[in-house]
């Protein structure tokens, strides 16, 4: 049974929908992981009976307090599901190539430091894109630059604010992250 672990940031929609997804598979979560106690993942979380562990910068980058409860629990992959913080080496080295994000553009482009959430979807329109889509890809030292495992794309419309593309986009994060998450896992 493949044991994963969840880190989130936000109000936990794609958390909720990898939650809800893997119960109907014998993937386990052991917990949520999130570096914000008052984000909606934490009820989300609660709400389905899956753990949850809040920490802050100096647990998650100067001890070894998150990297000491995945041993101990055994996480075999970590899936970021809103996850906005830099992922620190012991993490990266240990759990290489089992990292897995989901970004909410074609990366290369509109990815890196700030690129996260609707501010994604701002430069996109600004530049005048005539599609946008999900990456979904491994986690490595650099900011969205691992290896891509899957890309799908939507139309940007001419009428489009940001928010009709945050929209869309999640629309296809919710089809597609669970499945290919789940397919990535039972390839290894």
């Amino acid at each position: 049974m493949p044991k994963i672990a969840i880190f989130a940031s936000g109000s936990g929609t794609n958390a909720e929908n990898l939650i809800r997804s893997f119960a109907q598979t014998d993937i386990s979560i052991i917990g949520v992981f999130t570096n914000n106690a008052n984000a909606g993942v934490v009820e989300r979380a609660r709400n389905l009976n899956v753990p949850v562990t809040v920490f802050g910068k100096q647990e998650f980058y100067d001890t070894h307090y998150i990297y000491d409860i995945l041993q101990k629990e055994s996480v075999e992959y970590i899936v970021l599901a809103g996850f906005l913080w830099f992922i620190p080496q012991i993490l990266t080295d240990t759990y290489k190539d089992r990292i897995i994000n989901i970004h909410p553009s074609l990366l290369p482009k509109y990815g890196g430091r700030g690129m996260f959430g609707i501010h994604v979807h701002e430069a996109v329109i600004a530049n005048g894109e005539k599609e946008s889509g999900i990456t979904i890809h491994l986690v490595n030292e650099v900011f969205d630059s691992g290896k891509t495992l899957f890309q799908t794309t939507c139309p940007v419309l001419p009428t489009d604010k940001p928010e009709d593309l945050a929209a869309r986009v999640h629309a296809l994060e919710y089809k597609y992250f669970p499945q290919v998450v789940e397919q990535y896992i039972y390839a290894k």
